[in-house]
């Protein structure tokens, strides 16, 4: 029997291949679409908003302090930067697996490189590799926006809101619970914020807590202080079991929380969804995962009902965008996890600007008053419990040309890497 195309994308599996394909190869991979994940099937026009192709000339990581950045250039000149963290431990990644596979590539092919780069190195998939990834697209994404004259956010799908709603977060376990409510209790005073989420539990602690009896101490001194106009949320890291996640569950309905952030250990799947399913108040999950079919399944067994992937944890804006296809297809929201201020947290504005199903209230840690920053703009201060939307072109961070002047290479490419990386054996 003679296999036509569509015969051997079918029978290989090279549908799922397609998604990642040259342009050049378009008429195939048209073929093929109804053959892959609805979640992964292009769905912005990238190449539809520029004449001419924008080729990857290079890829540098910066560091200035303890101030991180990742810079591209395309071969007509033009550039991209922005901020990252957790990025010292995955140096050698980036530039041996990660930021190889991008150059010579046409940047208006931002979605099927993230998922190329991911098949040559799937041995390697994990926070270590998609932080990376996540970084060179951010990057590429402020190059492509400059470029065409518009906020990532016009790219990815278009602005639905300039104005972001957030609620505070950073809570560490150090001060005790009167001294954790009060710092909170000036936050809100402070910014103007209407929601705010305490870290209880132990983080991955087996049940244990910071001291006896804090959480408890905690959860109900926070809604004496801070009141029932104020949206309150609990983050456990992980800190319990099924039977004291259950409990602990209780005690916020009781209270009137607004939901429950990983109360089992991230990979006890079956933990999670116990409490969930016992609780009225919502359980969010997912910081710690990156697989796109784990999301789904996670959401369609009832693990979660507030999906959160972090944008770098889980590979950039575009694959946090798949979640939100996901998330939307099931009727659920997406409430992205965040532990970024000022410069670095650009992305999850930008995020929230072009999302839908984004809840109204984005994670956004406080812990002091704001200072003004010196090197970068805008400040990203909240203002009645708000970020502003930067609409300038790109990622919205504009940074002093004079600080960057001052950072260290810590890595520069500008070759293409192997093909294949560790996928093969």
């Amino acid at each position: 029997m003679k296999l036509t195309r569509r015969d051997w994308l079918k029978y290989t599996g090279g549908a799922a291949l397609t998604a990642s394909l040259p342009r050049s190869l378009s008429a195939a991979a048209a073929e093929a679409l109804p053959l892959i994940r609805h979640y992964e099937q292009p769905m912005f026009n990238l190449p539809g908003r520029f004449t001419s192709p924008v080729i990857i000339e290079s890829v540098e990581m910066l560091k200035r302090g303890s101030n991180f950045f990742v810079r591209t250039r395309s071969k007509d000149g033009a550039v991209g930067i922005t901020g990252t963290k957790q990025v010292e431990d995955f140096v050698a990644i980036f530039e041996h697996l990660v930021a190889p596979h991008f150059i010579g590539k046409d940047a208006r092919d931002l979605e099927s490189l993230v998922d190329s780069v991911y098949r040559e190195n799937y041995k390697l998939a994990g926070i270590p590799f998609w932080g990376p990834v996540a970084y060179v697209e951010q990057s590429l994404l402020d190059l492509l926006g400059k470029t065409a004259g518009v906020p990532v956010g016009a790219l990815l799908g278009g602005v639905v809101t300039k104005e972001i709603p957030i609620y505070l977060s950073g809570s560490d376990r150090i001060l005790s619970a009167e001294e954790e409510v009060d710092v909170y209790v000036r936050g809100v005073a402070a910014t103007g914020a209407k929601a705010v989420k305490f870290k209880i539990g132990g983080r991955m602690s087996r049940n244990l807590d910071t001291y006896p009896g804090r959480t408890e101490k905690l959860l109900k001194l926070a809604r004496e202080k801070l009141g029932d106009k104020i949206i309150l949320r609990a983050d456990a890291n992980g800190s319990y079991d099924a039977a004291n996640g259950i409990r602990i569950g209780r005690l916020m309905e009781s209270l009137g929380y607004d939901f429950f952030e990983e109360p089992c250990p991230y990979e006890e799947l079956s933990e999670t969804q116990a409490v969930a399913k016992a609780l009225r108040i919502p359980v969010a999950f997912g910081e710690q995962n990156y697989s796109l079919w784990q999301f789904q399944w996670m959401l369609q067994n009832g693990v979660m009902s507030i999906v959160q992937p972090d944008i770098n944890y889980n590979g950039g804006l575009i694959r946090a965008k798949r979640v939100a296809r996901i998330a939307a297809d099931l009727g659920q929201t997406i409430v992205p996890h965040n532990t970024q201020t000022g410069a670095t947290s650009v992305n999850i504005v930008q995020f929230a600007s072009c999302t839908k199903n984004a809840t109204p209230f984005m994670e956004y840690p406080w812990r002091a008053p704001q200072t003004a920053p010196t090197w970068y703009q805008p400040d990203f201060k909240i203002v009645d419990g708000k970020l502003r939307v930067p609409e300038t072109p790109g990622m919205g961070l504009e940074i002093d040309s004079d600080y960057l002047q001052g950072a260290t290479v810590l890595a520069k490419i500008n070759k293409p890497g192997k093909s294949g990386g560790t996928g093969s054996g």
